[in-house]
């Protein structure tokens, strides 16, 4: 065998033969490098592939987290009980799931998120999943109460009004609370003492929650503790809510005054009386709740009279006689091709739509019963439930035509987002489809 010397001339040997011959233009097809088995072929087709980087991995499509509220009774915080947009949930509808309370739903729930919150007349707070109507919590708060709560997601607290937590109070208010559950679990966060007891359907605003009690004290107290911001005491039992607009609150009382207070400071900015007498009451009760449009505020009376009053005044712009007691709050909405409207129902057992401005009655529609509770526009419709017969109807905005009747109802008929109609019957709770509505599951169909 050749000594190790001998095979590194060897090698050396062999590459300068190669150099060589490609130096003299020759071509080498097999070179020997190292081995004799190596080929190398650096002439044939090569190219360089572009730097590139790694694709992304796909991307999940994001579930729909529903964000939607109606926080408070009458929707927004000028209580207009009008929802735009509603088309989609115009009728022919269908009964999707049922929830028996077993108490009476005089006044609706309200909405955040997927959840149902709400307190019957038996004083039991709820909450409730409105995708498949099921309980999450119930909290017995007393023994009395007519009203709807309001949320405050910042704080994770709804706000529910007490008018007695005396056993066996009936119907007689006295002792009463005023609490912040927590949303999630119904667990009381605080609670006030209202000796008079409220049934005043609080607005929050800000850090600041809003309401009267039956001793005619109108509160506003900080939403996070209980802690009072003011107190402002009106002559008469503030039964119903209280509007926000422009900084102001705004509500009426059972002396027949009207107010609009400074939100801030509870000063008063103006007060006004009314005069009818014709069901022996020496200026009407306001039960009704304001709803704040146009520049004006909205109150039906116990005069029979409906009153429209100057919003940074507080003159009377007009009052239109009804056939009898109007407890209904209105619900207020501009309608293209008509314009600004005012709807709501009076114990004559008629429901009126008047004219914003003027008073003038645009239509009437006979429901051949008292109607005591508020109406609710949705998309084309406004909705009204019949007390005497205890049924619910939705009729055209624009004509008074009846589209839609229901088997249940009694007062305060329905609210909404935008995949559901949520009625509230006498003391049934139902989800309200359209028809033509793909979610089978009975979940709300998300915004488009």
């Amino acid at each position: 065998m050749p000594s190790p010397g001998s095979r590194r001339w060897l090698r050396r040997g062999l590459v300068a033969v190669a150099v060589l011959l490609l130096a003299l233009g020759g071509t080498v097809a097999v070179l020997l490098l190292h081995s004799p088995g190596n080929i190398s072929h650096p002439r044939v087709e090569f190219s360089v592939p572009k730097t590139t980087a790694p694709p992304p991995p796909p991307v999940k499509p994001r579930a729909f987290v529903d964000t939607f509220q109606w926080p408070r009774y009458g929707y927004d915080a000028a209580r207009t009980r009008f929802f735009p947009g509603g088309q989609k949930l115009d009728p022919p509808l269908r009964v999707g799931w049922t929830y028996q309370d077993y108490a009476l739903l005089e006044f609706p729930p309200v909405i955040d998120g997927r959840v149902l919150y709400l307190i019957d007349d038996d004083a039991s707070a709820k909450a409730i999943d409105k995708t498949n109507g099921h309980l999450i919590w119930e909290h017995k708060v007393g023994t009395l109460a007519a009203s709807s709560p309001t949320i405050d997601t910042k704080h994770g607290l709804v706000f529910v009004p007490v008018l007695s937590v005396k056993q066996n109070a009936g119907s007689t208010p006295g002792n009463g609370r005023f609490l912040a559950l927590s949303m999630k679990t119904g667990r009381i966060v605080w609670s006030r003492v209202i000796g008079a007891g409220t049934e005043s359907s609080p607005t929050v605003s800000g850090q600041s929650v809003y309401f009267g009690d039956q001793a005619g004290t109108v509160y506003s107290l900080r939403t996070s503790d209980g802690h009072v911001n003011w107190i402002y005491h009106a002559r008469g039992a503030v039964k119903g809510g209280l509007a926000l607009a422009e900084g102001n609150v705004y509500f009426g009382d059972y002396a027949g005054r009207a107010y609009a207070l400074d939100a801030v400071t509870g000063h008063q900015v103006w007060a006004v009386t009314t005069s009818g007498t014709q069901f022996g009451f020496g200026s009407g009760n306001f039960y009704s709740t304001p709803a704040v449009a146009f520049g004006r505020v909205y109150m039906g009376n116990t005069d029979g009279f409906v009153y429209s009053f100057a919003e940074r005044t507080g003159e009377l712009a007009w009052s239109t006689e009804t056939g009898a007691y109007v407890y209904a709050s209105a619900a207020v909405a501009n309608v293209p091709g008509m314009g600004p409207t005012v709807y709501l129902g009076s114990y004559d057992g008629h429901f009126y739509a008047f004219n914003a401005q003027s008073g003038a009655i645009r239509w009437t529609h006979s429901a051949g019963g008292k109607i005591s509770g508020s109406a609710t526009i949705v998309g084309d419709l406004v909705y009204y439930s019949n007390l005497g017969s205890r049924t619910t109807a939705g009729l055209d905005l624009r004509t008074g035509r009846q589209v839609f009747s229901f088997h249940d109802g009694a007062f305060n008929p329905v609210i909404c987002d935008p995949g559901a109609i949520y009625l509230s019957g006498y003391s049934t709770l139902y989800q309200m489809l359209p028809k033509r509505s793909a979610h089978q599951n009975g979940a709300s169909a998300p915004p488009t």
